[in-house]
């Protein structure tokens, strides 16, 4: 490993298998929803109401694709679809009040596992770190041209 940013690229991948400490369900799940579920639910919440469209570009995913998860999303109660709030032709997805608390419930659970891994770090080292994860996001986002909006 010459460089710095081969560290970085050791690290991230070796990120993606401590999932399971963060929390208590399979693998492919974060807190009791699958990724991408936790992923546009994070964003539909952020953002407010979206269309299939919107969320594509969000996402830089086919429409196909988020049809699919929305459409699985709406089955299980997690998101509704309703008349454009703005008068538009197309229906938009909505988190419904067991989404939030879904949401909600694996928020808490993820920061929980996170305080576990962190419980020896001063406060100063966590907030640098999450300084820099935030750095990080935010030029991949400038590069993509899809920014996520942020609280």
């Amino acid at each position: 490993m010459q460089k710095p940013t081969d560290l970085v690229e050791y690290e991230t991948m070796l990120l993606g298998r401590h999932r399971p400490l963060l929390s208590s369900g399979p693998e492919s799940e974060i807190g009791g929803l699958e990724r991408s579920a936790y992923i546009v639910l994070s964003r539909v919440r952020i953002e407010g109401p979206m269309t299939i469209r919107q969320l594509s570009e969000a996402f830089g995913l086919d429409q196909s694709t988020l049809n699919r998860q929305t459409s699985s999303l709406v089955r299980v109660g997690l998101l509704e679809r309703i008349p454009d709030p703005e008068g538009g032709i197309a229906r938009k997805f909505r988190l419904t009040a067991e989404g939030e608390r879904r949401l909600d419930e694996c928020r808490d659970e993820i920061v929980q596992g996170l305080d576990k891994v962190m419980a020896e770090w001063s406060a100063e080292d966590v907030a640098a770190f999450a300084a820099f994860l935030k750095r990080f996001n935010t030029d991949i986002e400038r590069l993509s041209g899809r920014p996520w909006p942020r609280p």
